[in-house]
């Protein structure tokens, strides 16, 4: 950083480290010791698809990498703001193969040059909720920033987040994960595959 960048407070963005997926595991151990909330055995990555044949021969060769271990496990969708969902499944007491293979999907998109269409990646949760029903909660890897963050969907409402379990949630993982410490880049995922 230039004696310029500090003078007008520029900072460099975080370069992604996709490694830091893998720390996924050992944060569910502790999240379900502190909260109660356990793997569901999905996950996914949003990216912005790219146009042309080497993006789509990509993305079908991912899938079939993903899809060859045990059959269909993978699904992709669209959302309304056009990302594409890749959405993998495991076993919920597999969450390191899940994490390998969301680690896959990134480390190829950025291999071949696709790294700055990548949005996040989120392993889903349930958990104890205050009525009969399980809470749902996402643990986001936000690719260009290198950093999670949890969501917490209001089981039952339209788009209403559980702010203060998100919160109890980084207090409880926080020092096995690298949190976002900017609030505002907690963006909902409302209808994420892997929720």
């Amino acid at each position: 950083m230039g004696f310029l960048d500090v003078l007008l407070g520029r900072s460099k963005p975080a370069k992604p480290d996709l490694d830091r997926l893998f720390a996924l595991p050992t944060a569910a151990v502790t999240l379900e010791a502190a909260a109660g909330f356990t793997p569901t055995g999905l996950g996914s990555v949003c990216f912005r698809a790219a146009e042309g044949g080497a993006f789509a021969r990509l993305q079908r060769d991912v899938q079939e990498l993903l899809d060859a271990d045990e059959g269909p496990q993978v699904e992709l969708s669209t959302d309304s703001y056009g990302y594409t969902w890749l959405l993998a499944r495991h076993d919920p007491g597999d969450l390191a193969g899940l994490v390998t293979d969301l680690h896959a999907v990134n480390a190829s998109l950025e291999s071949a040059g696709f790294g700055p269409h990548l949005l996040c990646s989120l392993a889903g949760f349930r958990g104890p909720g205050p009525g009969p029903d399980e809470r749902p909660l996402a643990l986001v890897y936000l690719y260009k920033r290198g950093t999670f963050y949890p969501f917490a969907p209001v089981p039952g409402a339209a788009e209403r987040r559980d702010n203060a379990l998100e919160l109890q949630v980084r207090g409880a993982v926080g020092a096995d994960l690298p949190f976002e410490d900017d609030l505002a880049r907690w963006f909902p995922v409302w209808g994420a595959p892997g929720l």
